[in-house]
């Protein structure tokens, strides 16, 4: 053990060495000069900017660049790091007018090439330095083309030499989506200055993204639904703008839209609904959808299994349970511990839920969210399936390891079926969870049972069965204990377990980004015994 501890000690000490040199190297003018040898290109291609609206949302009043402070733009030194990322990306030339002045717009980026030269930390970091390339050369007819010889050559030579920065850095990085920011970075450059090294880089980097990010059913090892998203929105850019520049379009690239569209129609476009699973929060699609619909593409998908998700659903109700084992730990960075937690949604309304996500990282409200406790599951002796730790730059990944298995599903006319089993409390507690919910169509009921199976290392201790609800929902308590009301904006629900006691708690619903917001949760508890235990529990439409 203290050979252990201290051969840890010794890689700890020796990777922050490791790191301190290489930032006195990136700041160092040998690294400069490095980055500073380019080739004098010029701009050529300029995608059209309706190709770029997936990302970016444009408004419908366009601010004019006359309207900003451009003495002050780069001399203010009260931002906050986000304030600072959304600055330097440029996303915001997004939302100017194309009749402001093209002198005062050519004159801000001359200010900020100016000052932003050399390698900076926090003006270069991977995906800021990326989404500015991205958005100068998209608004390149409001920045560039009337410019004089001088500020194009300026504008061209940076350009290059954040992309030499970008590729001495990408490869270290371990944030996918950062990877297929500065990708796509990549490939627009190769584009747009006809240069055939970094547009071959880019669609490599593309196609080691895609062979190392996805399961078998090209889906994101991840599990997040909205990484899900992100990746098909940069895919299908990367992919129209090849399009739009008469380039060839790998058949990597339309394989992995194909199914990662069916994978999009899976847990968004046919429901329209966000289930808030594994770094999930509310978030509205439709946008996107128009996008998709103006560029002509269209998915369908006919499973009801996907991604370790299993989804049922008619015109009315729509049922989804988390029939996942946990991703590997480098996948894991916004993963909740609820596996076999459920959702249940009654025309557009939600009748159970999970808690949803806290995303900021750097608040205790993400440990929280990412609880067993915050999902409609089982929970044992008051922890979670899962451990989470957190590492030095701050990102919280997952360290347990568990399996799904058995799984079943039936889709009938009159009956449905969700059953897995999960064996995250099997090592410290000796329990196997079998959940299995049925519903019947006609009666609009569901029965669930929770199965508590025990194995050879069982130890007795307390379970609880939660059932979240969303703020909004009201819940009645009834004179018999075993029985309780739930009143949604559109119908009534009786909830019934005579399994053990029920009673109702206040907890917290983190549905909205990075807020938080009181909810009620209806719960069964009882004690593990020596023998395999049935917990049964009964939801009606009254």
């Amino acid at each position: 053990m203290k050979l252990r501890n201290s051969l840890n000690f010794i890689n700890e000490f020796f990777l922050g060495l490791s790191k301190q040199i290489r930032k006195i190297y990136l700041n160092s003018n040998i690294y400069d000069k490095k980055i500073s040898k380019v080739n004098q290109k010029s701009l050529n291609y300029r995608p059209s900017l309706n190709i770029l609206s997936c990302l970016v949302k444009y408004e419908k009043k366009k601010n004019k660049i006359e309207d900003f402070e451009i003495e002050d733009l780069w001399n203010n030194n009260k931002l906050g790091y986000k304030e600072i990322k959304k600055l330097n990306n440029f996303f915001w030339l997004f939302s100017i007018d194309l009749k402001s002045s093209k002198k005062i717009s050519s004159s801000i980026l001359d200010n900020w090439i100016k000052k932003n030269q050399r390698y900076s930390k926090n003006t270069w970091e991977i995906d800021t330095l990326s989404k500015r390339i991205i958005s100068w050369i998209s608004n390149s007819k409001l920045i560039y083309d009337e410019a004089d010889h001088t500020y194009k050559k300026n504008f061209n030579k940076i350009i290059f030499k954040q992309i030499n920065h970008l590729l001495n850095e990408i490869n270290r990085s371990d944030n996918y989506n950062d990877k297929l920011i500065g990708c796509t970075a990549v490939i627009l450059v190769g584009l747009s200055y006809n240069d055939e090294k970094f547009l071959d880089y880019g669609l490599n980097l593309l196609k080691k993204i895609i062979n190392t990010s996805f399961d078998n059913e090209y889906f994101p090892k991840s599990r997040n639904i909205r990484q899900l998203t992100f990746y098909l929105k940069y895919f299908i850019l990367i992919r129209e703008l090849l399009k739009d520049s008469s380039s060839n379009i790998p058949d990597y690239l339309d394989e992995i839209i194909f199914h990662l569209g069916k994978a999009y129609d899976f847990v968004w476009s046919s429901s329209k609904q966000s289930f808030l699973f594994n770094g999930n929060h509310e978030s509205d699609f439709s946008d996107f959808d128009k996008y998709l619909s103006q560029q002509k593409y269209s998915f369908k998908n006919i499973k009801n299994e996907l991604g370790g998700y299993g989804i049922l659903k008619n015109k009315n109700l729509i049922v989804v349970m988390d029939m996942g084992s946990n991703p590997d730990s480098k996948f894991s960075e916004h993963y909740q511990g609820g596996p076999q937690s459920i959702e249940i949604i009654y025309k557009g309304k939600k009748l159970i839920c999970n808690s949803g996500y806290f995303q900021d990282i750097h608040n205790k409200l993400n440990l929280i969210s990412r609880s067993s406790a915050a999902h409609s599951t089982l929970i044992i002796d008051n922890s979670s399936v899962t451990n989470f730790s957190k590492k030095k730059d701050g990102k919280i990944l997952n360290k347990s390891n568990f399996k799904s298995f058995s799984k079943n599903i039936v889709f009938e006319k009159n009956y449905w079926l969700l059953k897995c089993s999960h064996d995250g409390f099997a090592k410290k507690y000796g329990i196997i969870h079998e959940r299995s919910l049925e519903f019947y169509p006609e009666k609009d009921k569901f029965i669930g049972i929770d199965k508590i199976i025990k194995n050879k290392d069982f130890k007795a201790t307390n379970f609880e069965i939660r059932f979240h609800l969303m703020p909004n929902s009201k819940v009645t308590k009834t004179q018999d204990s075993k029985t309780l009301l739930i009143e949604l904006e559109n119908s009534g629900w009786k909830f019934f377990s005579d399994s053990g006691p029920i009673d109702v708690e206040t907890g917290l619903y983190f549905g909205k980004k990075n807020s938080f917001t009181e909810n009620q949760n209806i719960y069964i508890s009882g004690q593990t015994q020596n023998k395999d235990q049935e917990i049964r529990w009964e939801i009606t439409k009254i």
